[in-house]
């Protein structure tokens, strides 16, 4: 027996819902694999995070798109046991979420510390690295930086006053070469790179906060509509 009246609308808004919820999970598997991308450039700086990120939005929005399907069946098919389902996992998404949420903020300073440790060991293989010079000469000209905390950090690798020649703002062989302050580019990449993860990451928070809203107006929804298929099997 069909829902009727207002057990009706609380149908169809969860059915809206979870197609908002399926086109997230649709939005985060693309940004996920764009995300993957961007940092794949920089994943021998930031070590295992790097690949964390990607490989987490990726999941969570496959597992997104599973259940914001779950939940649009459930919804029109009136079927109870779909319903309770997709607001089981739901709840467990949404602890999952805020768990991830405080792991990082409570491990953030341990991802600089490992961020800092990748980028100075990488700083001491320049010289004698061809991979490791590609990498660090496209992330100093990519993040207009240079060196880990500043260009000082080449005198030591390059002989005093030498810095590479990527850290030029116009860069040109052996510009590196005792060069003037001004042409060269001051800051160090671990600020910058950091600062590029950093952005990302709130942009990512706070698209995960809109479908934390999401989830949870569906998981209200759901339970009304429990509520309503159950009440209407009673009757009959």
């Amino acid at each position: 027996m069909a829902v009727e009246g207002a057990s009706k609308l609380i149908k169809y808004l969860m059915f809206f819902f979870n197609f908002i919820f399926f086109i997230c999970g649709i939005v985060i598997i693309v940004g996920g694999a764009l995300v993957f991308t961007k940092y794949n450039d920089y994943v021998d700086f930031t070590g295992s995070m790097g690949n964390a990120i990607p490989i987490v939005l990726l999941v969570i929005g496959i597992f997104i798109l599973f259940t914001g399907f779950l939940g649009c069946c459930g919804a029109l098919r009136e079927n109870y046991c779909m319903v309770c389902t997709f607001a089981i996992i739901i709840v467990i998404l949404l602890l999952a979420e805020l768990g991830g949420g405080i792991a990082g903020y409570v491990l953030r300073n341990d991802i600089k510390k490992a961020i800092d440790d990748n980028m100075n060991k990488l700083l001491v293989q320049y010289p004698n690295n061809t991979a490791t010079q590609k990498l660090f000469d496209s992330m100093q000209q990519d993040l207009k930086c240079c060196g880990v905390n500043n260009y000082t950090d080449w005198y030591s690798y390059l002989g005093s006053g030498n810095v590479t020649d990527s850290c030029c703002k116009k860069e040109e062989p052996k510009c590196g070469i005792e060069p003037k302050k001004e042409t060269i580019w001051t800051d160090g990449c671990f600020n910058a790179l950091y600062d590029f993860l950093e952005d990302n990451i709130v942009i990512i928070a706070a698209i995960a906060i809109v479908i934390a809203v999401i989830q949870i107006f569906g998981v209200v929804c759901s339970c009304c509509l429990m509520r309503s298929i159950k009440g209407e099997y009673e009757v009959v």
